[in-house]
């Protein structure tokens, strides 16, 4: 990774994150955004206390974050072009804040789907006053088909996931694309968890959602 900058959007407080290791140990900089006050001043002192010897402190920003200001906040922050990697994390809109995104040009893009959404193209339709839980616990969101099909609209290809299979991971296409092979989405959803979590979506299955 010749480019070392970060953007994670809904990092809490930033220090079990997607980003706090390549601050830490690989020398990466950049923005942890999180609605939450506290969780924004807990991160600060963290970093604060255990600064690293020879990187400067990551910036840490408190704002809400919606499809209308997602530019406008990371702009006015210093971050604008390519980045090394971005994280969407915010248990709600994260599928329609990467379709907004357009002021950086990440490689990697790390970002949440809905693993009880199953296999259906389906999002929860956009709402910028959503919050977690606000609805029901599981109503919000984007399947994993729907999130691999705005990733290829953008440029991207599936390369992988977390343990759990909720943590997608893709690159740009043209960048390792030889070495990095997609894979499909069944392939990361083999965890047992995976098919437990299915059952909760008949309780959902008739509500409102937008196909991807």
């Amino acid at each position: 990774m010749d480019n070392k900058q970060f953007i994670e959007i809904g990092s809490d407080y930033g220090i079990n994150s997607n980003c706090a290791n390549l601050y830490f140990n690989f020398g990466w900089h950049g923005i942890f955004v999180d609605s939450n006050y506290r969780s924004i001043k807990r991160g600060q002192r963290f970093y604060n206390k255990f600064p690293h010897p020879w990187f400067y402190k990551p910036k840490f920003v408190c704002e809400k974050v919606t499809r209308e200001n997602v530019n406008q906040i990371i702009e006015s922050n210093g971050y604008k072009g390519e980045i090394g990697l971005l994280s969407i994390d915010i248990d709600g809109n994260d599928y329609w804040i990467w379709d907004a995104l357009t002021i950086v040009d990440p490689k990697v893009v790390i970002i949440e789907t809905h693993n009880e959404f199953g296999l259906n193209d389906i999002i929860v339709p956009y709402d910028p006053n959503s919050g977690f839980l606000k609805k029901h616990p599981i109503y919000h969101g984007a399947s994993p088909t729907a999130m691999v099909k705005l990733a290829k609209k953008k440029g991207y290809r599936l390369v992988g996931a977390n343990e759990l299979g909720f943590n997608f991971i893709f690159i740009k296409n043209g960048i390792g694309d030889d070495i990095i092979p997609e894979v499909n989405v069944e392939s990361v959803l083999t965890h047992p968890s995976v098919k437990e979590v299915y059952k909760k979506f008949e309780e959902i299955k008739d509500w409102e959602y937008v196909r991807g």
